[in-house]
């Protein structure tokens, strides 16, 4: 389905691969400008803006930034905000993974997943949340995880992160509510990017027949879940979790 997106700016982190990219190319098809955030290096962020600006004729641009770093956030946004003349859109998709089981995770482990994925989603949120309440309107969508709703073994870091985003998701959505700013999650399960299928064919196999429908999701089924929720058909829909991951946490 498709959605109009013009003259709205999309601000979306961890853009430049994977999901982020396809939520990117999903809203730039819609008619969106896309600021391009992601801790990648500066060649890569930059041809993936070109590549949706070239693909979808919207305006880009890349912005290297540790979502983790709160005045690196601020003025990341802040930035956005002059380049483009507001934001309308925030997509809270940056993440990283350090699984280990318990016994064998360090501090580190732990409190760099949870920096990067809870605590840079509240960075976000936060350095927009002014924005936002001026102009009466947004739309926020964080990404968690189905491991977020039901725990994992060797994932407690990122489980711990995953659950902390659909806390601070509610809590967003009841404070922005009166203000016109909708505040939802996704919670992707086993998705098929770069990252996954450097798993064996043994291990895909596992994660597939443990899923309902016997498949994995592509970016786009999670892409598509986003698009709706920024858009204005899901006007009346705020504090969800819409879990994109065909049935596994059923």
């Amino acid at each position: 389905m498709s959605y109009n997106f013009e003259n709205k700016t999309a601000l979306i982190t961890g853009a430049a691969r994977g999901i982020g990219f396809s939520v990117a190319e999903k809203l730039a098809s819609c008619g969106a400008n896309i600021a391009v955030v992601d801790y990648c290096g500066d060649e890569d962020g930059t041809a993936s803006a070109a590549k949706l600006a070239e693909s979808y004729g919207v305006k880009t641009a890349f912005y290297r930034c540790d979502v983790s770093d709160f005045e690196k956030s601020k003025e990341t946004v802040d930035k956005i905000i002059v380049d483009f003349g507001g934001v309308d859109i925030l997509v809270n998709n940056a993440g990283i993974v350090r699984d280990k089981l318990m016994l064998k995770m360090s501090d580190a482990d732990f409190d760099a997943v949870i920096s990067v994925n809870l605590k840079g989603t509240f960075n976000m949120i936060k350095h927009l949340y002014t924005h936002f309440m001026k102009k009466r309107a947004g739309r926020i969508v964080n990404v968690s995880s189905v491991v977020g709703l039901t725990g994992n073994a060797g994932q407690a870091n990122y489980s711990a992160s995953k659950a902390g985003v659909v806390g601070l998701t509610k809590s967003a959505a009841k404070e922005l509510a009166g203000r016109g700013v909708t505040v939802n999650a996704v919670a992707p399960g086993y998705i098929m990017t770069d990252m996954t299928n450097a798993l064996s064919d043994k291990v895909k196999e596992q994660f597939t027949q443990s899923i309902p429908m016997k498949k994995g999701g592509r970016p786009e089924d999670v892409a598509n879940a986003i698009a709706f929720l920024c858009s204005d058909e899901s006007s009346y829909i705020t504090g969800e979790v819409i879990r994109v991951d065909g049935g596994l946490a059923m």
